[in-house]
């Protein structure tokens, strides 16, 4: 499998509890290869027609993209229709849909959701759907896509940023108001620890 991971994404659910005790339903995507995650939505009533646009939203988005993606991998969840099906099979992405009862079938899907849990959702009380959908963009976009490194992807990051430094002044970034601290060089001569 190791040798079709650029040309596979896979995309799962999972639930949120705000402090309301209203579940709220995540829908994301995830590209094998480089490890990139895409949030799809957030909502608390994933019917067939949201999940449908969500599927609509993330092939636009995937158009924009050079590589082309040649599977998609998701369970037998109630909530992945015929028309979510469709839509990505008719731009040439043939579906795969994993075991019953096999959460490995979908490893690295399963796994962002630990990560995501551990290093983010864990540590927050989730007000609303706005809220929750708030913090998961924060900490995909300014962290795990953009800084956190991958050990699947040799410690690189999914989305590789102009060249490092190896000198100079190391700087600390928050993230989500600090509950996530980034450390990185700056572009300056000296080695000094900046807050």
């Amino acid at each position: 499998m190791s040798h079709y991971k650029e040309q596979i994404l896979a995309c799962d659910f999972f639930t949120v509890e705000t402090i309301l005790l209203q579940t709220l339903y995540v829908l994301f995507f995830f590209e094998l290869g480089t490890r990139r995650l895409h949030l799809a939505g957030v909502t608390a009533h994933p019917n067939e027609m949201w999940v449908t646009q969500q599927a609509r939203q993330m092939v636009w988005e995937l158009d924009d993209q050079e590589s082309p993606f040649l599977f998609l991998i998701h369970d037998n969840d109630r909530k992945y229709s015929n028309a979510f099906d469709t839509i990505f099979t008719s731009e040439g992405l043939h579906v795969i849909h994993t075991p019953y009862q096999a959460p490995n079938a979908n490893a690295h899907a399963e796994r962002w959701v630990r990560t995501v849990r551990e290093e983010c959702l864990d540590l927050i009380l989730t007000l609303n759907a706005s809220h929750l959908r708030r913090v998961l963009q924060t900490y995909i976009e300014e962290y795990y896509n953009t800084a956190r490194p991958h050990q699947g992807i040799g410690q690189q990051i999914p989305i590789p940023r102009e060249q490092l430094h190896n000198n100079g002044t190391i700087q600390r970034r928050k993230v989500l108001g600090g509950l996530i601290n980034d450390y990185y060089r700056s572009p300056t001569s000296s080695s000094i620890f900046v807050n």
